[in-house]
């Protein structure tokens, strides 16, 4: 009999191998969308129906924690309800390991990380300048016209290591700690950070609440990612000494983590001045003593990223059998 930790760490493995193998294919996509979506479509309607214009900042506040805490209650309790049917309706053991797995599967984005940033790394080291912009304003919101070639491949390489935590590490952290509801509810999490958590005049007390949680959720996550490129790097001392030298630097309290750690690890600077549509935003680099990416430095963030996925799956596989005793 499997115990509870075990059971989540083989789920999530057999999710995690699905995540590589299959991604989210997009003829699935096309007859019943993606669970963010749904989560999108969700927090959307709340954001209309209840950030209202002209509203007080305090009113338009505290709809935000409302909604907030409701979009996760209620993506953790559909979690919950699935997982007690898993329970109910196969065997335990291996059936509902499988089960389980298949459920938290779109909620891993490795397999889409992955193919997102390498959709950059190919025209950029083709040169097609052109090519690359356009595949990395799908990824990042700065305006790709102002990129050169190294703004291109730091701003992919920044995405990649902070979604290294967003996409793979959080979901697989919370998943393993409380099984489909803890993955559910993180993803609603991440979701809601990345539609409302903006300082724009409409979001700015509305989504107060989302910034914050996720702020939390992360906490721990974007750390243990930072130490897992650290660790896959064959650098790690680089990359553990350019976390605790600029991490806590970075704008976002914890993006930096894995970002520094990417850019100890590979010896390039990352982050620094960028432009986005509302303007240059003044941020202090990353191992600013190294010199900026280029195309092949991309291409080893993707392969550096690989590794760091396959010391998660290690990690999974070895608490499934040290705990599970299989």
């Amino acid at each position: 009999m499997l115990s509870a930790l075990a059971f989540h760490a083989a789920a999530l493995l057999v999710a995690l191998a699905l995540d590589a193998l299959l991604g989210w294919p997009a003829w699935l996509y096309a007859r019943i969308g993606h669970p963010v979506s749904w989560l999108g479509r969700l927090i959307a309607a709340a954001d209309c129906a209840c950030n209202r214009e002209g509203a007080a900042f305090a009113l338009r506040r505290a709809a935000g924690v409302a909604v907030a805490l409701g979009v996760i209650g209620l993506a953790a309790g559909a979690g919950w309800g699935l997982a007690g049917l898993v329970a109910g309706l196969v065997p335990a053991g291996w059936p509902g390991v499988v089960l389980l797995g298949a459920l938290c599967w779109p909620l891993l984005a490795a397999g889409s990380l992955h193919a997102h940033v390498a959709a950059v790394a190919r025209p950029l080291a083709a040169g097609d300048m052109a090519g690359a912009r356009q595949a990395v304003a799908m990824i990042v919101g700065r305006d790709p016209d102002r990129l050169d070639a190294a703004g291109i491949a730091r701003a992919a390489a920044e995405s990649l290591a902070e979604n290294t935590s967003d996409g793979v590490i959080a979901p697989l952290f919370w998943g393993l700690l409380f099984g489909l509801p803890g993955i559910a509810g993180y993803k609603a999490v991440n979701t809601l950070d990345s539609m409302i958590a903006y300082r724009t005049t409409r979001h700015r007390a509305f989504g107060w609440a989302a910034a914050r949680i996720d702020d939390a959720a992360n906490l721990l996550p974007a750390r243990l990612t930072g130490l897992f490129y650290a660790l896959a790097s064959g650098r790690p001392w680089a990359a553990l000494r350019c976390m605790a030298a600029d991490a806590r630097h970075h704008r976002s309290p914890n993006a930096g983590w894995p970002e520094a750690a990417m850019a100890g690890a590979l010896g390039i600077r990352l982050s620094g001045p960028r432009l986005y549509a509302e303007g240059m935003s003044q941020d202090r680099w990353l191992n600013g003593a190294a010199p900026d990416p280029v195309a092949a430095d991309l291409a080893a963030a993707l392969a550096l990223f690989g590794r760091v996925v396959g010391l998660a799956a290690l990690g999974l596989a070895l608490l499934a059998v040290g705990v599970g005793g299989i």
